[in-house]
């Protein structure tokens, strides 16, 4: 894959992924559903940290949700640096397609939910109890680097009651599949998946690669 062909794969992405969270954030009220299906949802949630809403300082007690929060965002910053560092080298060594479209695949994902962390807080205001504004003239929701992602896809595909014989869950009421989530973190699943499942393919040497073409 092209390095042409890539950057128009991630920027589709980019502009799904942007577009769904700027339509939920100025018509959705946050925690607003909409049942499409009964196992499929449109659920306005945002995310304040990292995958399943965990926070840096769930882990170490001493850093302020706040700085925690800076610190998770620069993070996102720097691994995006480093990832589009690898998509770049893999396109001139003439890596594998697989490994290419994997790793835009990531980039993409890890850019929509970087916008959300970085500018969100400051392009709109508050969803709690009303539909946010757009660039609102009294100024968003937070600072710049505090902006909370926006999920909104949600697949209760099964609700109910354990039996008593699971470990840990049984007896308990529990929801499969709970997370709510958006295109920027399918995106990213999407690649790591591929790289996963399909690692010979995605990292074959350079003759298998001119073999297999």
């Amino acid at each position: 894959m092209s390095l042409k062909k890539a950057t128009l794969l991630i920027l589709i992405i980019l502009l799904i992924d942007q577009i769904s969270k700027i339509y939920i954030k100025t018509h959705f009220v946050l925690h607003d559903k909409i049942e499409v299906f009964s196992w499929f949802q449109i659920l306005f949630v945002e995310n304040e940290g990292m995958a399943w809403g965990t926070k840096i300082s769930d882990f170490v007690s001493f850093i302020s949700d706040r700085t925690a929060k800076v610190c998770l965002t620069i993070f996102r910053i720097l691994a995006v640096l480093g990832i589009g560092y690898w998509l770049n080298k893999s396109i001139k060594a003439g890596q594998s397609k697989t490994l290419v479209f994997a790793v835009s695949l990531i980039l993409a994902g890890a850019l929509g939910n970087i916008i959300d962390s970085v500018f969100y807080g400051v392009l709109f205001d508050s969803s709690s109890g009303q539909v946010a504004y757009f660039m609102p003239i009294e100024g968003g929701y937070d600072a710049i680097f505090h902006g909370k992602v926006v999920d909104m896809l949600h697949f209760p595909m099964w609700r109910g009651v354990m039996p008593d014989w699971i470990p840990f869950y049984g007896g308990h009421y529990f929801t499969f599949f709970e997370p709510v989530f958006n295109v920027a973190d399918m995106a990213i699943s999407t690649g790591i998946g591929i790289l996963i499942f399909f690692n010979k393919k995605a990292f074959q040497t350079q003759e298998n690669i001119l073999k297999d073409e």
